[in-house]
């Protein structure tokens, strides 16, 4: 997990050394990043439908390495952007936040997903609870939706590839849903036997 995880960070480290990121380089990198952080965000949400649907248990292993994977991308999407893209410049970067909505809400994903990697630990989950833990981790959900909006609003034209990413989120997002459809009626149902033991 973690060679594969980092290899596409390392590919675009050693096409930058060889100058092989084509005419615009920090374009390029800023658009792969974008989609790796995309993919491995995606990939953690697929976990729990995957358990649902299919039985497997193992993606509920990895669901965290894979969420802090989508951070660690998500960030180095960020810091292109900020370093290179606008060197450093803060107020282009907030005038771009303010006037260009794929940027917003781009950003907006992004600031979301950082409480979510700083809660990530066994030991915050303690410290937050159980519950108060999973509520705050549910902005996971609106983050990969901004996420697929921003991809859409910033490829413009071919909008096949975010379409794409936008459907399999919504595909998983319905597995969800209809799994927690059918636990609450079994629960139900198992509340009325406890009742009415006898029928």
């Amino acid at each position: 997990m973690w060679v594969g995880s980092l290899a596409p960070a390392i590919r675009l480290l050693v096409l930058a050394a060889r100058g092989e990121l084509g005419a615009n380089p920090i374009a390029t990198a800023l658009n792969q990043l974008g989609l790796v952080a995309l993919v491995f965000l995606i990939a953690s949400l697929a976990a729990t439908p995957l358990k649902a649907a299919l039985g497997w248990t193992w993606p509920i292993r990895i669901r965290r390495m894979l969420g802090l994977y989508a951070f660690f991308y998500a960030s180095l999407h960020f810091l292109t952007y900020l370093g290179l893209d606008q060197v450093l410049d803060f107020r282009a970067v907030f005038a771009d936040i303010t006037k260009r909505k794929f940027i917003a809400v781009g950003f907006t994903a992004f600031v979301l997903l950082v409480p979510l990697a700083v809660t990530s630990t066994d030991a915050m989950v303690r410290r937050l609870g159980f519950v108060r833990w999973k509520r705050l981790h549910r902005l996971v959900y609106v983050a990969a939706a901004l996420g697929v909006v921003h991809f859409i609003w910033r490829v413009k034209k071919d909008l096949s590839q975010p379409l794409t990413y936008g459907a399999v989120l919504a595909l998983l997002l319905a597995i969800r849903v209809v799994a927690f459809g059918l636990k609450k009626r079994k629960e139900l149902g198992l509340q009325r036997v406890r009742a009415h033991p006898t029928g």
